[in-house]
């Protein structure tokens, strides 16, 4: 219907720029990963890290033992082999623990502290484990005493018993 006369002409090159002045801003990437982990109960416990799935190596379709051990289902089979959900990765240690094929699945997170940690066999997943593990046992044990004398003292030791 053409524009009556003496009605004011409408321009919509303006209105298309007042419309995306006030579009919605799109939500932070940390929003969205919480959003979706709030389903899954699971803790984020590093939220800086990737994770790759090295496809000439992988053999998903007879195993897809990753899939099943992802305690968020980050990881799902394509057409094209495993798939990653990045937003959904917690990066756990689950999928390489499980995977039956060394250096298939490589994980990098950073810690708390500013430490990065890369694993892609169980064998590092276990020496990252047994280190982490180590560090926190010996600060416990720094916290309880503050000398070895202090230990002995504490427990009716010795010198002669150490």
């Amino acid at each position: 219907m053409p524009p009556q006369k003496g009605s004011p002409a409408v321009d919509i090159f303006t209105m298309l720029e007042e419309s995306t002045e006030k579009a919605v801003e799109k939500p932070n990437q940390k929003t969205v990963r919480q959003e979706l982990l709030a389903n899954t109960k699971c803790k984020d416990l590093y939220p800086e890290g990737t994770i790759t799935v090295n496809r000439h190596t992988c053999v998903g379709i007879q195993c897809k033992l990753c899939i099943k051990a992802c305690p968020t289902n980050a990881l799902y089979w394509t057409n094209n082999g495993i798939g990653i959900t990045e937003d959904l990765c917690i990066h756990c240690q689950a999928c390489v623990l499980c995977c039956m094929v060394d250096d298939c699945i490589r994980v990098t997170r950073k810690r708390e502290d500013g430490k990065i940690e890369t694993f892609s066999k169980p064998k590092d997943v276990k020496t990252l484990n047994d280190r982490i593990n180590s560090e926190k046992r010996f600060q416990r044990i720094k916290d309880l005493y503050e000398s070895p004398e202090d230990y002995y003292r504490k427990h009716g030791l010795s010198k002669q018993e150490k």
